[in-house]
Parts: structure tokens; sequence; C-alpha cells
């Protein structure tokens, strides 16, 4: 097993500042320790994965957590981006989104997201949703940083 020294940077991609919130709390309450990012927009999701413009003493990510109706640049822009450059695509990437068109997961899928999951409007769900996130991809999973 690989040991883990460091906390586990997540980056959230969310322009909902309740959602921010609820994500933040709910992570909190969790047993990892992790240093949250959050970006409103596709656009300063980019900047950040590449650091640039102010972002450049941010970590790369472990996980991205990513909501598809962003501002500027959205969901599948972003997933698009990152699953397409050599230095990015090994960050798994959560595709956490009130939508669950048919459409929007298949696309989310061959865009290479690696898991989609329909956001709860539920407050105790939302929290469940985020506690088995942590569950599975920072206690089960082995990821790609942990490698590295």
């Amino acid at each position: 097993m690989v040991n883990r020294t460091r906390p586990f940077n997540i980056l959230l991609i969310e322009d909902n500042p309740g959602d921010v919130r609820l994500t933040q709390e709910a992570f909190r309450e969790g047993k990892k320790d992790i240093n949250l990012e959050v970006v409103p927009d596709g656009v300063e999701a980019l900047k950040f994965l590449q650091r640039e413009e102010g972002y450049s003493d941010k970590a790369t990510p472990d996980l991205i957590l990513l909501d598809l109706n962003l501002p500027k640049w959205d969901g599948r822009e972003v997933l698009q981006a990152v699953k397409s450059d050599q230095d990015l695509k090994r960050i798994p990437i959560v595709v956490l989104t009130t939508s669950n068109a048919g459409s929007d997961i298949l696309k989310s899928y061959d865009l290479h997201a690696n898991c989609f999951i329909n956001k709860p409007v539920d407050f105790d769900k939302f929290f469940d949703i985020i506690h088995k996130i942590e569950e599975f991809w920072l206690n089960t999973a082995i990821l790609p940083t942990m490698v590295i």
C-alpha cells in the first residue's frame, strides 16, 4: 500500500455558493486531511490546473469534482481540456451535477469522466454523497498522485 504523508488536494469546480459551502462542510466532517480549493467557472479551472494568473503556487489536485453547468466554459469543455492534456489527464474527475439527462451522462463518459453522480438537493443526501466520494476516492482507490 502507498503511504500518504500530505493532505489530499481536491479541486471543486462549482459556481453555486450554497453547494460550495455544503461541500466544504461535508469534507470538514470527514476523516481525511483535505485541502479543498474552489474555482467558480471553467476558465478559472483551467488557469488553476495550468498554474496561470495567480495560481502558480497551487498543487495539482488529487481529485476534481466538476459541475457541468458552469459560466464561461462549461463542465464538458473543462472535462475535454483536462483529459486531452498530457500533464493533467490522469487526474480523476467526478462529475457532480444536478443534471440527470442521459445525454450529459453519456457525453461525460465519452469525454473520459471517471464517475458521474447526480447531485442531490436534499441536505443529508448531499452530505452522504460527499462522504461516499471521500470513502471511495480517498480511502479505497489508489490515486495516480499516490504513486508518482
